[in-house]
């Protein structure tokens, strides 16, 4: 099987997989596939969960186009990564406020929709067995989160630090109610959740409009 593998990596993004050239066209649109497969299958079932037939399959490609596109199962998770993180970024990236982002990021559909959801979530409890080069990913995704929070915070709050606590807030959430097998309790999960945000903003908010009345005092 090996040098099977090792045969196919040679191979350009022009040929399909079984010695047949495609236009460049075909080419992208078949890395597009394959991407969009491997990251919903990523999400919903691991990176470890997920063999090279199933990820060929989604795609509905041949391992030899999946291969001379990517070149190993590794590689291909890290750029399925990164395309989840785009995906699901440009779901929330009309959001105007923290509140609406959490609003839109703790509910029962994202919960449900694993395969189409945020990708910190969805593998964050297994990337310290993966190599380094998908944990560097990883971090990459998770920082790009924390600077989308930081970016709708309110004035007067530590953006760094209060927006890493309300990211690691909405992931720990969402893993734990989808964890958990009593609907009900999932649902208060994420109330919860939502709560506990929405409270910190208010004190936050609260704490901001004092300090400016003091200063103006003085």
């Amino acid at each position: 099987m090996a040098p099977a593998i090792n045969d196919v990596k040679l191979r350009t993004d022009a040929d399909d997989g079984r010695g047949m050239k495609v236009t460049k066209a075909k080419a992208a649109e078949n890395r597009e596939r394959i991407l969009a497969g491997a990251a919903r299958l990523f999400r919903e079932q691991g990176v470890s969960g997920v063999g090279v037939d199933a990820l060929a399959e989604a795609a509905g490609l041949t391992h030899g186009s999946l291969y001379s596109q990517f070149g190993s199962k590794e590689r291909l998770a890290e750029a399925a990564l990164q395309h989840a993180l785009t995906t699901s970024a440009a779901r929330l990236g009309d959001a105007r406020s923290l509140e609406d982002y959490v609003a839109r990021y703790l509910t029962a559909d994202h919960r449900d929709r694993r395969g189409d959801g945020c990708v910190v979530a969805a593998l964050g409890s297994e990337m310290p067995r993966h190599a380094m080069a998908l944990r560097r990913g990883f971090t990459g995704a998770v920082r790009a989160m924390v600077g989308r929070i930081a970016g709708l915070l309110p004035a007067g709050r530590s953006s760094e630090d209060a927006a890493l606590a309300a990211a690691a807030t909405m992931v720990g959430a969402l893993t734990l109610a989808r964890a958990v097998d009593d609907p009900a309790l999932s649902d208060r999960i994420l109330a919860a959740a939502r709560t506990a945000l929405a409270s910190g903003d208010e004190a936050a908010a609260t704490a901001s409009r004092g300090s400016t009345r003091h200063g103006a005092e003085r």
